[in-house]
């Protein structure tokens, strides 16, 4: 098999990038660690205060150097199948030899934490969890947040669709109970900090695959207005009330049929800063043309218009039944589609056990598809050592 690097000629800089980033976290510095640069552009990002360093992540994925997708799991170095928090491991790394180079977490384990009389500052696990993200950051890695909300009416998880959303914007009975959960969140992303005090940047990705009904956020459980409503409360509570400036925000529908009902809940430019969209169905097959392509082309498409990075926020398919799933199901087709393949960053789901995973672990058929997929030049991993945190 061709190595990685005869692959990449600019792998050289990447791993000059590497040294440099490595040389910074050992002086506690954090990754990337410098003066702050210019940017040769403007930088819009929804929080006009936000950090040098959340700007920067947001204009090096609007601006990439290069062609390249970044690559990520959700939760991959908090456990996979068949282990659960061993050091510096993932199963992706277990197969290729990279950690991804973007990590999925959710917040909802710190907010649920807060209910029960536990706190980060006091507690192993969180402290633990919070941990695995820090190190993901000195590492160069890129951290996005969701939040699979417990529903606030009736106490049950974020499956329960009895109505919450009216409830919980402002005037409504379960308006504390809600804001008390940002209170949380706020807390813990302001609380994400290098050694040397910098704010840890972060993707935050609420109310999440908004256009299918399982969640009680969803389309069948609350009106437009109100969606729009609770979105754009959120936003201006975590960064005008709580000052949380480390925060980029994401949009990210499910499947839709069109455009028009990708953005029919869409909070507006100045509220969202990421266009992402959920699959898990488009890429089950090969197909041409492929709807899951063509939503992203249009994604893109709009992201470059509207100045806010396109991304696949969320994909994969479960036990990877498709043994050559990334690297045909998913890279070939994103890859042979011009604009599709100009998305910043692309997210599989977590790796639970045997009967729930979205990545290969050491032994799976879907190893060698992986690998292909790996060494890919189009896709960026830990090891690339992308440079996210400064100014070009």
């Amino acid at each position: 098999m061709t190595t990685r690097a005869t692959k990449r000629p600019a792998r050289a800089v990447w791993l000059l990038g590497a040294v440099l980033a490595l040389a910074g976290c050992r002086a506690g510095q954090g990754p990337q660690a410098g003066a702050p640069g210019r940017f040769p552009h403007p930088v819009a990002v929804v929080d006009k205060k936000a950090t040098y360093q959340t700007k920067a992540l947001f204009y090096n994925l609007l601006h990439p150097r290069g062609p390249g997708i970044l690559v990520g799991q959700q939760d991959a170095t908090q456990y996979g199948v068949g282990w659960h928090d061993e050091p510096d491991r993932s199963d992706i790394k277990s197969v290729c030899g990279s950690n991804p180079a973007v990590y999925g977490w959710d917040v909802a384990e710190v907010v649920n934490a807060a209910r029960q009389g536990r706190a980060v500052a006091t507690d192993t696990a969180l402290r633990r969890h919070r941990q695995l993200v820090l190190d993901a950051y000195q590492r160069g890695g890129l951290n996005t947040f969701c939040w699979h909300m417990d529903n606030f009416v009736t106490g049950k998880n974020f499956y329960d669709t009895t109505a919450v959303v009216a409830a919980i914007l402002p005037g409504g009975a379960q308006h504390a109970a809600y804001v008390r959960a940002l209170d949380v969140a706020a807390e813990y992303f302001r609380g994400l900090q290098a050694p040397d005090g910098t704010a840890v940047p972060v993707i935050f990705r609420p109310f999440h695959e908004h256009t299918g009904s399982w969640f009680w956020w969803g389309k069948r459980h609350c009106t437009q207005a109100e969606f729009v409503q609770l979105w754009r409360f959120t936003v201006r509570y975590l960064r005008d009330e709580k000052q949380v400036h480390n925060l980029l925000f994401a949009y990210s529908p499910d499947r839709v049929p069109n455009m028009a009902e990708y953005f029919e809940r869409y909070p507006g430019d100045d509220y969202v800063d990421v266009l992402g969209f959920d699959d898990y169905g488009d890429f089950n097959a090969v197909a041409a043309p492929n709807k899951g392509v063509a939503t992203l082309a249009a994604i893109v498409g709009e992201a470059h218009q509207r100045h806010k990075i396109p991304a696949l926020t969320e994909a994969g398919l479960e036990k990877l039944t498709a043994p050559n799933w990334f690297d045909e199901n998913l890279l070939g087709q994103i890859k042979a589609d011009p604009q599709a393949r100009q998305i910043a960053y692309l997210m599989v789901w977590r790796n639970a056990h045997t009967g729930h995973f979205y990545a290969p672990y050491p032994g799976h058929a879907s190893v060698p598809g992986f690998l292909r997929f790996y060494q890919d030049p189009l896709t960026i991993f830990e090891a690339d050592r992308p440079r996210l945190y400064t100014a070009p």
